[in-house]
């Protein structure tokens, strides 16, 4: 038998103080006692208050960590404890596990529960002390507090030497704090106070060493600095003798390199929870930058630097925060980087508790406690406060306690302890070995029976240990047959009973301690026979009816009525009056239907109901015997029955995810009606769940048990493995391997993450990296030996505190391609005008890292390649147009490749210069000449300037009024003849070409011609429009000027 935090029994707040106990002890509320055997005790007739019942010691307040201060005036600490128990417990304590006499020793003295300490001394007192509560039903340790004593030395009082060096020179100072406990905080004077020194990048003090560094000293800097030191428990503070600092006059000192000074530890251990602060200062001319990095992944988001870069500091560390970091100084003549390890740690957690538990001599004690830490928790156990060892009946491997055989003297109280290197958890619990002679709780009891039906005679009593049971009817021996079964629950079971089965028939239990007896009448009657009349009814509205409901039934027995329409209760006082009951003979009721409506139509029913027939009562109190990770074990005690034999229980769950009262898989399934215990299977792992039991017999179902208490499954090792495992993307020389994360419900318990394992195509050995959060999806492993595109086998697992889970299908992943690692080749330029610039060039020769697009870099010729711009391609083209750009001017331009890991090396600059500008005057002095459709037009030829491109040609673009696209001519010369087409407005322009691009357009000519009518065959219009004015020609018959536009 096992007895964990599955048993049954009601709450109470001495068990949620019994296992607050400890470092990390769990907040949630457990039972005082495990029930095994009683489950037909009802909770409101076997209530015993807690005033009355005798409990062990439960601990209210336990010591705390303290740190005392030898400076106070008042010489005494006090270390605080307070327990319940019935009886009430007395007090003892121990220092550094030693009892301590409080008679013998003057010094110390108890009240209540509290410890004294008078005339406190470091050299006797520090140490770890423990509370022991004690009654006569056992004792209990408290977790040990720590006392500490606060002081702080004086500096020696030895004149300290000067301190020389060049400017420009680095130098450290040292403080040498004198002894202290506990922590100190460093600060400098310069010169006297209240002048301390600031610090900057240039100047830094260590809260590890107390030294002051100053990285590049300056004549500033010259004077005289003493070292202060305070006390953070009693702000006590001492200055240390002066430090004078002067400059050397042989020189000044040239530039070094970075050296670093103060750094963190090779190793930092940090719990969990609290602020890490990582230092790192060098020592370097010019003043070096501090920038840090984590070596597997990324800095917190979370962390802050302080103090210009020379602090990391990361607020409320995790085990995800863990790993290497580096911090590297850098100045202009190099650099230096120091590389350690931040490793955290947990204090023990409680997984699970151990709970009150009472059973029977000669049982079976199961139980186990279960903590989480890093490292990993130990257990030990104490009984009564002392070391609990295995014997051959005792048996204790990782958390779990078995006893065997259980005897009286193994009662008390027991603590499971969890602890690793740096604290200790307890769990406290009180185990009870029962010793009582059976006792009944009803007595005697009267059962009514009905001819033909079975019925079930209860034995329950309560008793420890398990009594023996014998039945007897009329002062005869019962024997058991094949109608008169002897159950295994003790119960009697008559199949098929008659009248000759009437009787007294008495139970009797007897164990070593006594003996009862229960005395059950048993009374079988005949089965009642309902007849209605009428069967069929016809009636007009508005008249009334009387309806006939009679029984046959055993004159001892009382009848009730109840009728019914279309199958509802038939509520009288709620229909106006039409119904009414009638009732003149105890076996027959009519019912009276006035003045009737069409609303009143419908199947009317009798119902008829003896106290000896009626569906069941609820069951008892359901108890959860043993909980697994997918199975509980339910008990619980017959109802009544009323009469009719109880054939199925229904048994139903309901969890926070559930919705409301569910039907659960049972073994055996179906659970039967002589059965008060069965196996609740196939439910979910570490889940909460609360059970009922529903009776059903011949008449109906029953109303349901009372639930049983909240109980939770126990941890299981995860069956489901992450999906989509795949890969790809990241930095050179990376591995990153993503997957979707389990959801909680299929984690199966505390402390869930991921395995991931890979290795190398080829390979035999797998690597395995643990991935500590549930919510994870990703995991980059990094290594400068393998080359890009290298595949990798990878797959991913799981993993809980109860174990390993499955793996993931096995998929190729490749490392990563890197960003690209050659430039583009064959990088040419050429200038299209004098604003743009046409690019080309080749992708780089092949190997990793193929880019996904291309960065153009350009800049002028007398500026830095910093102050330019940039332009990227879309997509992986090969050329680009530069627009926008300066005329006559030249250009340096550079390629690089990219993707989404990062950016190539870039191609060698070449240099390129735009053409001249276009010409900047128009074409001037437009005459034209039309003749029929024709128009001869001509210009005076554009001159470019010397800062201009030469003219090459003309362009003249020829376009409709009110239309935007336009018809363009090119030529040569400075005359062209147009040939227009017939009606409509024309608007004509010229611009001079050049390789710089086209010049500035002349004045618009508009030229108006009239649809369908031509001019004549000889008639000629010559105009010559001024340089400053635009016209319009209306070609009629005459010429007529218009305003200018």
């Amino acid at each position: 038998m096992k007895a964990d935090s599955s048993s049954s029994s009601s709450l109470n707040s001495r068990m949620r103080l019994r296992n607050n106990h400890g470092v990390g002890s769990s907040s949630q509320d457990w039972p005082p006692f495990s029930r095994h055997r009683y489950s037909a005790l009802s909770s409101q007739e076997h209530y015993r208050s807690e005033e009355s019942e005798e409990f062990g010691p439960v601990f209210l307040q336990e010591p705390d960590d303290a740190i005392f201060s030898l400076d106070s005036d008042d010489k005494k600490v006090i270390m605080n404890c307070d327990a319940r128990g019935n009886p009430v417990p007395t007090y003892s304590w121990l220092i550094n596990g030693t009892i301590v006499d409080t008679d013998g020793d003057f010094r110390y003295s108890l009240i209540d529960g509290n410890f004294i300490i008078h005339n406190t001394s470091e050299a006797i007192d520090y140490g770890r002390y423990q509370c022991r509560a004690e009654n006569s039903i056992g004792s209990v340790l408290s977790r040990d507090a720590l006392l500490q004593f606060a002081y702080l030395g004086a500096f020696s009082g030895r004149t300290r030497g000067a301190v020389s060096v060049r400017e420009g020179q680095g130098v450290v100072l040292m403080c040498a704090p004198p002894p202290h406990s506990p922590e100190i905080i460093y600060s400098w004077v310069f010169n006297e106070l209240p002048s301390f020194v600031a610090e900057d990048s240039r100047r830094f003090i260590s809260q590890e060493t107390g030294n002051l560094y100053i990285s590049k000293v300056q004549p500033s800097d010259v004077g005289s600095y003493v070292c202060q030191v305070k006390n953070t428990v009693n702000n006590a503070r001492v200055l240390s003798p002066p430090t004078p600092l002067t400059l050397k006059t042989d020189g000044v000192m040239g530039e070094y390199e970075p050296k670093i000074e103060a750094h963190f530890p090779q190793t930092v251990l940090a719990a969990k929870g609290i602020t890490v602060r990582l230092e790192c200062f060098a020592l370097g001319n010019p003043v070096p930058t501090i920038t840090w990095r984590k070596m597997s992944g990324n800095i917190p988001k979370k962390a802050r630097l302080r103090k210009s870069q020379a602090v990391l500091e990361i607020p409320n560390i995790q085990l995800e925060d863990s790993g290497s970091y580096e911090c590297k100084a850098e100045n202009t003549r190099g650099g230096t980087a120091f590389r350690g390890q931040l490793q955290v740690y947990t204090l023990p957690q409680w997984i699970s508790m151990i709970n009150d538990t009472q059973l029977d001599s000669g049982e079976q004690l199961h139980w186990e406690c279960r903590a989480t830490g890093k490292p990993r928790p130990t257990y030990r156990w104490l009984r009564n406060g002392e070391p609990l060892n295995s014997q051959s009946r005792v048996e204790m491997v990782n958390g779990e306690l078995i006893i065997h055989r259980l005897q009286q003297a193994d009662s008390g109280m027991y603590q499971c302890i969890a602890e690793n290197k740096y604290g200790a958890i307890y769990s406290s619990a009180e185990l009870k070995i029962l010793a009582s002679a059976p006792m009944f709780s009803t007595n005697p009891v009267r059962l009514i029976a009905t001819v033909g039906k079975d019925v079930s005679l209860e034995c329950r009593p309560r008793a420890s240990p398990k009594p023996r049971i014998s039945w007897r009817k009329n002062d005869r021996r019962v024997q058991p047959s094949r109608r008169i079964m002897l159950l295994r629950n003790n119960n009697l079971r008559i199949i098929n009973s008659s009248r000759s089965d009437e009787g007294s028939y008495v139970c009797r239990a007897e164990n070593q301690f006594g003996s009862s007896e229960l005395t059950t009448m048993l009374l079988v009657k005949d089965p009642m026979r309902v007849e209605l009349s009428p069967i069929r009814v016809e009636v007009t509205v508005g008249e009334s009816v009387v309806l006939s409901c009679k029984v046959t039934h055993d004159p001892s027995l009382d009848v009730s009525f109840l009728w019914l329409l279309n199958n509802q209760p038939l509520n009288t006082q709620q229909e106006g009056g039409h119904f009414e009951y009638i009732q003149t003979q105890s076996s027959t009721a009519d019912l009276m239907i006035r003045s009737i409506l069409l609303k009143h139509a419908g199947k009317y029913g009798c119902r008829a109901q003896t106290s000896a027939v009626c569906p069941p009562g609820p069951p008892g109190v359901v108890i959860v015997e043993e909980i697994t990770d997918t199975t509980a074990t339910l008990s619980w005690s017959h109802g009544v029955d009323n009469h009719s034999p109880i054939t199925t229980y229904n048994v139903q769950a309901r969890s926070p995810v559930s919705l409301g009262w569910q039907t659960v898989k049972t073994d055996p399934d179906p659970v039967t009606g002589n059965m008060e215990s069965a196996m609740a299977v196939e439910l979910n792992p570490w889940v909460e769940y609360e059970f009922r039991v529903v009776a059903t017999n011949g008449i109906g179902t029953g109303d349901p048990s009372i639930p049983s208490r909240a109980v939770r499954t126990k941890e299981a090792v995860p069956s489901v493995a992450p999906a989509n495992v795949r890969g790809g993307n990241g930095r050179r020389h990376e591995l990153v391997i993503s997957w979707e994360p389990v959801s909680e419900e299929f984690q199966n318990g505390e402390g869930f993450g991921y395995i991931v394992a890979f290795r190398a195509n080829g390979s035999r050995g797998w690597k395995e990296k643990m991935v500590t959060s549930a919510d994870s999806t990703t995991y980059k492993y990094r290594d400068e030996t393998f080359p890009p595109l290298t595949p990798f086998e990878v797959r991913v697992g799981v993993y809980n505190n109860k174990g390993d889970g499955p793996f993931s299908e096995v998929v190729t992943v490749f490392s990563a391609e890197g960003e690209p690692r050659e430039p583009p080749t064959e990088v040419q330029a050429f200038a299209i005008s004098s604003s743009e610039i046409k690019v080309m060039w080749k992708p780089p020769n092949p190997g990793p890292g193929k880019p996904q697009g291309y960065e153009v870099s350009f800049w002028k010729d007398v500026e830095q390649e910093e102050t330019g711009k940039k332009k990227r391609t879309t997509g992986n083209e090969m050329t680009m147009l530069l627009t926008g750009l300066e005329g006559n001017m030249q250009y340096l331009i550079s390629v690089k490749g990219f993707n989404s890991v990062g950016q190539g090396p870039a191609s060698s600059p070449i240099k390129i210069n735009t053409k001249k500008n276009a010409p900047s005057l128009p074409p001037g002095n437009l005459m034209w000449i039309q003749e029929g459709n024709n128009v001869s037009l001509s210009w005076d030829p554009v001159k470019a300037r010397d800062n201009e491109s030469e003219v090459i040609g003309y362009k003249v673009l020829l376009r409709q009024e009110g239309r935007g696209h336009s018809q363009v001519m090119r030529t040569p010369n400075s005359a062209v003849v147009l040939t227009l087409p017939e009606g409509g407005t024309y608007i004509i322009e010229v611009r001079a070409v050049s390789e710089g691009g086209e010049g500035a357009a002349s004045a618009q000519v508009r030229v108006l011609t009239s649809s369908g009518v031509r001019a004549k065959s000889g008639q000629l219009s010559v105009q010559n429009l001024p340089p400053s004015l635009t016209w319009t020609a209306l070609f009629l018959s005459l010429m007529v000027p218009s305003f200018p536009l």
